[in-house]
């Protein structure tokens, strides 16, 4: 009996123990603060590592974007060819980085020295004599237009017009745009203003692509002497109105800072590159009392005082040859119009087919490759900057480079070597049928769709090689 009762009592016992244990084990159990303190620094250390490796993956992502950007800020400024084809400065992610002011910017291939003190400067007097060419007149009438046919503003100009422009005498009277009722109207009031122009600053801008950018540094004197003049289509100035302030003075005219907008009306081309070289090339036609002038391009923005630019050029310290009349800078990587030509028809400038006929209407001309042999240094200016004296025989070649930027097509580093070429007169000149395609011009580019009394079946193009790290 007492062995029984002994035994239920320790059997009592044991479940109370393991009643205890039990109790104990969850009192440790996984939500207890002593399992938790537990757990603490293992979950500590995964949350720190992968923090480390958010980190670490963004940081190796951010670099290897940064080498990409670096490599293609590089391979636009290698000399390598491979690399350098990679480039495109036209990119979104190119415009990016140069706005960002990551680009760096090249030394100016010529440095121009200058003078330091505008109101310095000793304007010569009179003008440079003319020898060659003395009286200028201009074809005024586009006789060939006809009822049936607008007038164009470059005119109908037939291949034997064409070809006695060239032939140099004392007086001549050749196309040069502005054919009446072709286009290009300036407004009464920008006309009579530009009559007192003798000093111009001029640039334009086409198609709405910019607004004008107030020149840097100019001189009080400068101020009084030169006409800023910006020429834009209506399209540019609605554009600019939109997006820049600009003020109308007593008299009608417009201005942006120190640029006077001159309106020309009714676009004589389709294409408005072609519309810009209007202003470009014949400066003198649309300022005509204007004895000097420096050409800028509307993308560029002037950083020094005009008057030092004409004092270099008149001391002949960053011209071609020594005849200070004509300015011009030599393009930076090609020499030869038909290496340029390459590189727009691979760049897509133009069109392939009609850049070829371009150039074998050349080649059939006797137009040659550029070589050290010429005697010039190159064939292809970059034409962003244009000083010149206004002198009958300067006039002459803007016309003659004009009828060849009218009559082909607008890529105006391919015709400025032809009609140095042909005008044999490199030593004044101080530096240098139906529309199914849809390239057709209406009213421009006529020579690549008139028949060309030669044969040009038979012509080759000369070989191109990429001597440049631009191709």
């Amino acid at each position: 009996m007492e062995t029984e009762v002994q035994r239920s009592v320790s059997l009592r016992l044991n479940r109370r123990g393991d009643r205890n244990n039990q109790f104990q084990q969850n009192k440790g159990g996984l939500f207890s603060p002593e399992r938790l303190s537990q757990d603490y620094p293992m979950k500590a250390v995964w949350k720190r590592g992968f923090i480390r490796l958010v980190l670490v993956g963004g940081i190796v992502w951010m670099l290897l974007i940064l080498t990409v950007l670096l490599f293609h800020i590089w391979s636009c400024h290698t000399s390598f060819t491979f690399f350098s084809a990679i480039c495109n400065r036209e990119s979104k992610v190119f415009f990016m980085l140069d706005n960002m002011g990551l680009v760096p910017k090249p030394h100016h291939r010529c440095s121009i020295p200058l003078a330091s003190d505008p109101d310095k400067v000793v304007i010569p007097q009179g003008r440079t004599p003319d020898k060659l060419v003395q009286n200028l007149s201009y074809v005024m009438e586009d006789k060939k237009g006809g009822s049936q046919s607008p007038p164009l503003f470059g005119g109908h100009q037939s291949w034997l017009q064409r070809d006695k422009s060239f032939r140099l005498k004392a007086t001549m009277k050749v196309h040069c745009g502005f054919m009446r009722n072709g286009g290009a109207e300036m407004n009464p009031i920008d006309i009579n203003y530009v009559k007192k122009c003798r000093f111009v600053v001029a640039s334009g801008i086409f198609d709405g692509y910019d607004t004008p950018h107030e020149p840097s540094d100019i001189s009080a004197r400068s101020k009084k002497l030169f006409c800023f003049l910006m020429v834009v289509d209506e399209i540019s100035l609605d554009f600019i109105k939109k997006n820049v302030t600009v003020k109308e003075d007593d008299d009608g005219g417009l201005w942006v800072g120190i640029w006077r907008l001159v309106l020309l009306k009714h676009p004589p081309y389709d294409e408005p590159r072609r519309n810009g070289k209007v202003p470009k090339i014949l400066t003198h036609r649309l300022f005509p009392e204007a004895q000097y002038s420096i050409w800028i391009d509307g993308k560029m923005e002037l950083l020094v005082d005009p008057l030092l630019i004409l004092e270099s050029y008149y001391k002949k310290k960053y011209l071609w040859r020594g005849k200070h009349t004509f300015a011009i800078a030599q393009h930076k990587h090609h020499h030869s119009i038909y290496e340029e030509a390459d590189a727009i028809k691979r760049r897509k400038r133009y069109a392939r087919p009609l850049i070829d006929l371009h150039m074998k209407i050349y080649s059939y001309e006797g137009m040659k490759p550029w070589s050290p042999k010429k005697g010039t240094l190159s064939d292809v200016p970059e034409g962003a900057i244009i000083v010149r004296e206004h002198t009958a025989l300067n006039n002459l070649f803007s016309c003659l480079w004009f009828n060849e930027v009218n009559l082909f097509t607008p890529r105006d580093q391919l015709s400025f070597g032809y009609v140095v070429y042909r005008l044999e007169w490199v030593k004044s000149l101080d530096e240098f049928k139906t529309n199914k395609t849809g390239l057709k011009e209406s009213r421009g580019g006529l020579g690549l769709w008139t028949p060309y009394p030669g044969n040009l079946d038979f012509v080759i193009l000369p070989p191109v090689s990429r001597t440049s790290k631009a191709g």
